[in-house]
């Protein structure tokens, strides 16, 4: 093969890669709305009303959206530059570029999930009369006994969602990102 076969034979293989990073994304957005589109009902929104984070989480929601929308369009946008490109330096750039996207995208995720745990485990705690009545009764036998049980539960389970997240990311973004990466390096090797 020739080094312009293999350089359309990369290039090819890092649109097909690009894209499938756009559909998956697009397919993550679908799911999520549409796991609280059909979750949302009359006891969830009592429970953030109770926990007097309704309106704080209206507006984490339309601004996750945004953000959202904002790095599918990226993606899509890296798409359509890798299909355009016509030389091997541009490709290597537009690589780069789609790899440090899509590692913004993953860390965002991360750190949106974790910023509503911690909103949420507060609120919990501040507002929750099951437990505030625990707690209670935790005054008068062994408060420390208490919030250590109750940080510990709340850190366990923190770490293993969030595990769980960056698993599943990891999983099926990192598959793309190295075989990216791998176009990346076939091209670095590559005279032009």
């Amino acid at each position: 093969m020739t080094e312009n076969q293999i350089y359309q034979m990369i290039h090819k293989r890092s649109s097909s890669i690009v894209k499938w990073i756009l559909m998956i994304s697009i397919a993550e957005l679908i799911f999520w709305a549409g796991i609280s589109f059909f979750t949302v009902d009359d006891n969830y929104l009592e429970t953030l009303e109770m926990y007097h984070i309704d309106t704080l989480f209206k507006v984490l929601s339309v601004i996750n959206y945004i953000i959202i929308f904002i790095f599918i369009y990226m993606f899509y946008k890296n798409f359509k530059t890798i299909s355009t490109t016509d030389t091997v330096k541009k490709l290597m750039r537009s690589i780069i570029k789609t790899r440090k996207t899509v590692q913004y995208y993953i860390w965002y995720n991360l750190a949106m999930f974790a910023v509503i745990f911690i909103i949420v485990v507060i609120s919990q705690i501040n507002y929750d009369p099951n437990i505030n009545s625990v707690l209670e009764n935790a005054k008068d036998k062994n408060p420390q006994a208490f919030w250590i049980v109750i940080g510990l539960t709340y850190f366990v389970l923190f770490a293993v969602t969030l595990g769980l997240f960056w698993l599943f990311y990891r999983l099926v973004y990192g598959f793309l990102m190295k075989r990216l990466l791998k176009n990346y390096e076939e091209l670095k090797k590559m005279d032009f």
